[in-house]
């Protein structure tokens, strides 16, 4: 392989996530592709997932998200991903051992030991037969049980009787958020033992997100350096790797080095699996360092050509969206009028006319 900069790494990591070159198919696939996307505001999250499509159209997602076809729980890090049926069984399997006793924890300061986690958990499970229900309803079924939960104690709870695989996301309702139980949502999904699952991880995130370092792939899976480094010695013969300022970065012999500038510009949120879905190498982002040596970036960002150019904020009004661009650098007219496209692609996955105010 021909020497590679840290410019090629950070355009090949946006082929790899379909947000340049050829786009996924569907939401499915995007999700399929990337195996997990972060995924807390369920209306930012599902534009990072539909804007990697080749028609982004918030009906489609909509409809699968309702389906089932794609599911909302907790897993990984922990917090809200978007993952397909035939992964989460495996996925929640693999991360179980190493999350629980963080829930329990945070559950403990909220005063609510095991035994009283595992009576929630079965009312929980008693009551959605059938039925999707919002948290604010589990409470009710729970406070009926005489079991008080409210606030952040509830949140815990409901997260973590997802992380045991009794309940997972149902259809939306009215905007609202709805569990389901996963056995009804998911009658069959794959499980795995514990070594090929974690191959399989280390594979797909390397396919999808690739190249990256061990310590990005540990921190987005919460994994061990030991247990990556197993999982790459058990894929050695698919992924391939490079040294890079003192970094080795792998990625998978499917994914070409693809380095090639690009026009293209995007507004992104900073859940998005292209910040998120690194840690120890996001700074690939930035390389010029115009954000990223100070405090996180703000609520979202403005990309071109794989860099960081400017923070972004989006106010979604009945008819118009907003898309504030505070601006790291100047843009020359092509960049400009990128970043308008970009504004004018997630207006209409919005419906609403978009308007771009550059500060």
């Amino acid at each position: 392989m021909t020497s590679i900069t840290r410019l090629d790494v950070a355009r090949w990591r946006l082929h790899r996530q379909h947000l340049v070159g050829t786009p996924a198919t569907d939401p499915a696939a995007v999700v399929r592709h990337l195996l997990a996307v972060q995924a807390e505001n369920h209306s930012q999250a599902s534009w990072a997932v539909a804007t990697r499509c080749a028609a982004p159209d918030a009906a489609v997602f909509a409809r699968l998200y309702d389906d089932g076809a794609l599911l909302r729980t907790h897993l990984l890090r922990p917090t809200w991903h978007f993952v397909l049926p035939d992964d989460i069984g495996w996925l929640l399997d693999l991360s179980r051992p190493r999350l629980a006793r963080s829930w329990e924890r945070q559950l403990e300061q909220e005063g609510v030991d095991r035994p009283t986690a595992e009576r929630a958990m079965t009312v929980i499970g008693e009551a959605l037969p059938g039925v999707h229900l919002t948290r604010t309803e589990l409470g009710e079924h729970l406070a009926a049980a005489g079991l008080v939960f409210t606030g952040h104690a509830l949140m815990l709870l409901a997260g973590y009787t997802e992380l045991y695989g009794i309940i997972c996301s149902g259809a939306a309702r009215d905007g609202q958020h709805t569990y389901a139980l996963l056995d009804e949502r998911v009658p069959h999904t794959r499980r795995l033992d514990v070594e090929t699952a974690r191959a399989e991880l280390v594979l797909r995130y390397l396919t999808g997100h690739g190249p990256a370092t061990e310590r990005d792939l540990a921190y987005w899976a919460t994994m061990t350096l030991r247990d990556v480094r197993v999982g790459l010695a058990d894929v050695a013969d698919q992924v391939g790797s490079f040294e890079l300022d003192g970094s080795r970065f792998w990625h998978a012999h499917d994914a070409a080095h693809d380095g090639t500038p690009t026009s293209r510009a995007h507004l992104l949120q900073i859940l998005d699996e292209y910040y998120r879905g690194y840690q120890d190498s996001r700074d690939l982002l930035d390389i010029a360092g115009l954000k990223l040596g100070g405090r996180e970036t703000s609520s979202g960002m403005t990309i071109v050509d794989s860099q960081i150019v400017g923070d972004m904020k989006r106010t979604v009004d009945p008819d118009s969206v907003t898309f504030e661009v505070r601006l790291l650098r100047n843009l020359t007219g092509d960049e400009e009028a990128a970043v308008r496209d970009a504004a004018a692609r997630y207006g209409r996955y919005l419906e609403r006319e978009s308007t771009v105010a550059f500060t």
